[in-house]
């Protein structure tokens, strides 16, 4: 039986999203949630993610999936006191994860399509980042997932430049390097716009993301804002295809992953089949996270 996870959490106290030995991560919090849940000895129910967030990344819309046995799911059907099996498990989920911090939140858990894979069955995965420059002003409140910028940022110019990012690039110039990985990407949306309060926020969408992507993304709409950089120098270090230091990879903590696009139930299994052809003859699948 494999279920579908939808996640929510603030990942200001997380060493990111992938197990790490002596590090506490979102994914050690949630399997071993669901090694309590089933009464395994150990994390024996593996969690297979849209996204791996970096350390102090946010997630209101993350997915992941898991598979249990048919012996698990029997378990859980005669345990459970009220709802479906579904929301059972939502419920026992949340209550232990929420003796551990409560920064994490399992919105809800449902049974997977046929084909279903939270990573490969992925048609793009959508970011916001918040930055609070000297028009929306410094609230204390939001610091955890709000960058400051002490300066007035030209909005409109940042706009213009993201927009004209988009399409089929190579973003190594955005993009710290892994090999084996490849640093193409076709970038959907990339858009600048206002909050009723004056704070900045990007729309950031792609069908993947390299390490680091979105935060470089952040760092050169910055340098643009500040007058450092216009379109078009934006566009001479994307066709170079390697780092410069003519902009900044800013911090962690006024990015969230917001949402995941998937195909229809029926195009499910053919789009993770094609994913997985694509990444795993480069020797080392691409990560589709910031």
């Amino acid at each position: 039986m494999r279920l579908r996870l939808d996640v929510a959490y603030d990942g200001g106290a997380f060493s990111g999203w992938g197990r790490q030995p002596a590090l506490r991560t979102v994914q050690a919090e949630l399997e071993d949630a669901l090694a309590t849940l089933v009464r395994a000895p150990d994390p024996s129910v593996r969690l297979v993610v849209a996204g791996r967030t970096d350390a102090g990344v946010h997630a209101t819309g993350q997915v992941a999936h898991c598979d249990l046995t048919a012996e698990q799911w029997s378990s859980l059907a005669a345990s459970r006191r009220a709802g479906t099996v579904e929301q059972s498990i939502t419920r026992r989920l949340n209550g232990i994860v929420g003796q551990r911090g409560g920064d994490v939140v399992v919105s809800r858990v449902t049974r997977a399509p046929q084909g279903f894979d939270a990573r490969f069955s992925a048609v793009w995965r959508r970011y916001e980042y918040r930055i609070a420059d000297a028009v929306a002003g410094h609230d204390p409140r939001h610091r955890g997932y709000t960058l400051w910028h002490a300066a007035e940022l030209d909005h409109e110019a940042m706009d213009a430049a993201s927009r004209s990012l988009t399409g089929l690039h190579d973003f190594a110039a955005f993009c710290r390097p892994r090999e084996g990985a490849t640093t193409i990407r076709t970038l959907l949306d990339y858009e600048w716009n206002r909050d009723p309060h004056g704070v900045l926020v990007a729309t950031v969408r792609a069908d993947a993301f390299c390490h680091s992507m979105v935060r470089a993304l952040v760092g050169a709409a910055i340098a643009v804002g500040r007058g450092r950089l216009d379109t078009a120098a934006l566009h001479t270090v994307l066709a170079g295809a390697r780092r410069e230091n003519l902009f900044s990879v800013v911090a962690a903590r006024g990015l969230t992953l917001v949402e995941v696009g998937y195909p229809p139930d029926d195009e499910l299994d053919a789009r993770a089949q094609l994913t997985r052809a694509r990444r795993e003859p480069l020797g080392r699948s691409s990560d589709p996270s910031d």
